[in-house]
C-alpha cells in the first residue's frame, strides 16, 4: 500500500505544478506588451493655409486734412468736414499661418460745414500679416483699390490707399472681436470752378469695431 500512496502523491504534485504553470502562462499572455514608444512632439498653429475670415466693421471716420499739390496755394488745408460714419465688409484668405490676402467693400459718409453730405464707397484688394500672442491677434494690412465719391451733383471715381492696423481677442474658435484703425489716402485730379487744374490728396482716419467670423 505504501508504494501506491507515494505514487498517488507524486501524480497529485505533478497535476498541481502543471496547473500553476498553465495559469502563469495565461496571465503572461494577457499582460500588455512592453513596447517602447517614441512620442513625436507636434505643435499646431492657430491658422493654416486655406483658413478664412469674414469681417464686419462699423465705426466713425475723421476727415483730417486735404493736401493741395498744385497750383498755389500749395500745402495742407482743413477738410471743411466733420466726423462721420463708416462701415465695411471684408474677406481674408490665409496663405500661411500669418500671411493673408483678401478684399473689402466699405461705405463712408461725413457732413460738410455747409450742411451737405459727402459719400465715399471704397473697394479693393488687401494683403496683410498677422502677429499672434496667445489669444490676441494683431493684423497689419494694406488695401489698394478705388473709391466712388459724391458731393451734391459732383461724382468722382479715383484711386485709394488704405493702411490698417488692428488688435483682436479670440473669443472662441469661430469668432474674434477687436478694433481697427484705418488711414485712407484719396487723391483727386480735376478742374475747379475756374477751370484750373487741381491735384488734391484727401486724408481720412477711421476707427471701427470689427467682428470676425472664422471658417
Amino acid at each position: 500500500m505504501q508504494p501506491r500512496i507515494w505514487s498517488l502523491t507524486f501524480v497529485f504534485v505533478l497535476i498541481i505544478s502543471a496547473s500553476n504553470l498553465c495559469a502563469q502562462d495565461e496571465r503572461e499572455d494577457n499582460d500588455p506588451p512592453n513596447i517602447d514608444v517614441d512620442w513625436v512632439t507636434f505643435e499646431s498653429t492657430l491658422y493654416n493655409r486655406g483658413d478664412k475670415t469674414f469681417n464686419m466693421s462699423v465705426g466713425v471716420i475723421f476727415p483730417t486734412f486735404f493736401y493741395f499739390a498744385d497750383p498755389i496755394p500749395e500745402g495742407s488745408q482743413s477738410s471743411n468736414m466733420s466726423m462721420g460714419g463708416a462701415g465695411a465688409l471684408s474677406f481674408n484668405y490665409f496663405l500661411t499661418s500669418n500671411l493673408f490676402i483678401g478684399g473689402e467693400l466699405a461705405a463712408i459718409f461725413t457732413p460738410t460745414l455747409g450742411g451737405n453730405m459727402f459719400f465715399m464707397i471704397p473697394f479693393g484688394a488687401r494683403i496683410g500679416y498677422q502677429f499672434i500672442l496667445n489669444r490676441f491677434e494683431f493684423p497689419l494690412s494694406l488695401m489698394l483699390g478705388g473709391a466712388r465719391q459724391s458731393l451734391l451733383e459732383q461724382r468722382y471715381l479715383g484711386f485709394i490707399i488704405q493702411p490698417s492696423a488692428g488688435a483682436f481677442w479670440r473669443f472662441s474658435q469661430d469668432w474674434s472681436f477687436g478694433l481697427n484703425a484705418t488711414w485712407s489716402l484719396v487723391p483727386q485730379n480735376g478742374l475747379d470752378e475756374e477751370g484750373i487744374k487741381r491735384t488734391v490728396l484727401g486724408n481720412f482716419l477711421a476707427l471701427t469695431f470689427t467682428a470676425r467670423f472664422h471658417f
